[in-house]
């Protein structure tokens, strides 16, 4: 198992926060106000109008609404945020995930107004965010690399990049992640004719439309590596996700640690992840994401999430590891508290994504207002969510409205807890992929850790549909 320790290059002075604005909705703003207070820090949510009475703006001790329901006028809207921050008395920003998680002008910017961003430093989110300078940074540091562009400017360059590396490709946002603005492109046709909407989706979900195209491998299981560091030099990872069950190229179900990995391959995957990680002087907590070719065995480095993950619950649930907490105590200062030697997975854990989408019509999302809301619970169940009876599902942000995780001394329990705590879940008013994703896990593939990313396009959902009919 990697650890490394390298030299700070400055003095690092331990400053305790006091306040913490969560500059995010949903869950995580819930999760990272829950964390805030746990600690003993005071936490300011900022919200949309469509936001002020939810769940997050009821437990901070403060919330502070700063535009209306369009991200691009609330959410993505820097100098709001920042005034946000400034007028509350607030001494760091927390971004969450998705929204200004990844932007380095944000990150710069709350920086150069003396508030600390709790996450990577601003030149290394700019590094990981830009696809052509993370897979250089993960060359350098020795790590497979999966074939790709450097940021394309149009349609047109994007082809001539897609030619070179041959078709089939997926094209990508390059400022984000979870699946937004990717499609996969089987031809020029289809790429000129999937360019311009896949910018627009980039550019609404992380105020920045640039794309890249990537080599797109058939048989692909998708395996990540939890980094941590500090301000000191200290890196380790704890553990992998496989985060293969996807559709549309946005994650459904994820795990820890992935199965039916050759543990050559895992301690490989392990060890590049801090390798990667210790090459960006990571101080804070990341995600060095992987490709994994379920055909050939070989591995790549596909890109570096300098923020909490969606998935990073399955994570928490076998190590014992708060990362929301390790993000805060990072960003005040402070030593990381584990050595690589400390970090034992212990059993395996299961997350499923509730989103609000309809699979019996391709997923479509599924507004409306929540009018029953009934959480599973039992031995190793966890649920994060923002839901509660009476919640509207609006149309303007990403359709999660719940994690469910379920842990287990081994892989077949979790799975046995997750399919029956789905069972138990109640949510009426608003269609949901629950049953879809019960069916999923108790699927023969699945249990045998045999899926790859296409499963539930070439055969989940398919056979969900002949069951439904």
């Amino acid at each position: 198992m990697a650890e490394s320790a390298v030299a700070a290059e400055t003095t690092v002075t331990s400053t305790p926060l006091r306040r913490v604005l969560v500059a995010n909705r949903g869950e995580i703003a819930v999760r990272v106000v829950r964390a805030c207070q746990a600690l003993g820090i005071e936490a300011v949510v900022v919200t949309s109008t469509v936001d002020r009475n939810g769940l997050a703006a009821r437990l901070a001790d403060r919330a502070v609404c700063i535009g209306p329901a369009s991200a691009s006028e609330s959410y993505l809207r820097i100098e709001s945020i920042l005034s946000a921050a400034l007028g509350t008395g607030c001494d760091a920003v927390h971004p969450g995930y998705g929204f200004l998680s990844e932007n380095p002008e944000f990150a710069a910017a709350c920086v150069a107004h003396g508030l600390v961003f709790i996450g990577p430093r601003p030149d290394a989110v700019a590094q990981a965010g830009d696809k052509a300078r993370a897979r250089e940074l993960a060359r350098s540091a020795g790590i497979p690399v999966l074939s790709g562009s450097a940021v394309v400017a149009s349609a047109a360059a994007a082809a001539r990049a897609a030619a070179d590396l041959g078709y089939p490709v997926l094209v990508k946002a390059a400022a984000g992640g979870g699946g937004r603005g990717m499609s996969v492109v089987a031809n020029e046709r289809e790429l000129r004719a999937r360019w311009p909407a896949a910018a627009a989706e980039a550019q609404s979900a992380f105020g920045d439309g640039r794309l890249y195209v990537e080599r797109f491998i058939r048989h692909a299981r998708h395996i990540e590596v939890q980094v941590l560091g500090d301000k000191y030099g200290t890196v380790i990872h704890l553990g992998e996700r496989d985060c293969t069950l996807q559709r549309r190229h946005q994650k459904v179900v994820e795990e820890s640690p992935a199965p039916n990995l050759p543990e050559r391959i895992r301690t490989e995957i392990r060890d590049s992840g801090v390798a990667f990680a210790t090459a960006l002087k990571l101080d804070s907590a990341g995600t060095v994401e992987f490709i994994y070719d379920a055909d050939t065995g070989d591995y790549a480095f596909l890109e570096f999430n300098a923020r909490i993950q969606v998935e990073h619950p399955v994570t928490e649930m076998v190590t014992g590891v708060d990362l929301v907490a390790e993000q805060l105590r990072s960003a005040a200062g402070e030593r990381l508290r584990y050595t690589q030697g400390d970090v034992a997975l212990s059993g395996h854990a299961i997350e499923v994504r509730v989103t609000t989408e309809d699979p019996t019509k391709d997923f479509i999302p599924t507004p409306g207002t929540v009018t029953v809301w009934q959480p599973p619970t039992g031995a190793g169940i966890r649920v994060d969510s923002h839901c509660e009876p009476g919640y509207v599902v609006t149309p303007y942000y990403d359709s999660l409205l719940a994690k469910v995780i379920a842990h287990g001394p081994d892989r077949a329990t979790a799975a046995d807890r997750m399919v029956a705590a789905l069972g138990r879940l109640r949510v009426e008013g608003v269609a949901t992929i629950t049953e879809f994703v019960r069916v999923a896990v108790d699927h023969p593939d699945f249990r045998a850790g045999t899926v790859t990313t296409d499963w539930i396009a070439s055969r989940g959902l398919p056979e969900y549909l002949e069951l439904s009919a």
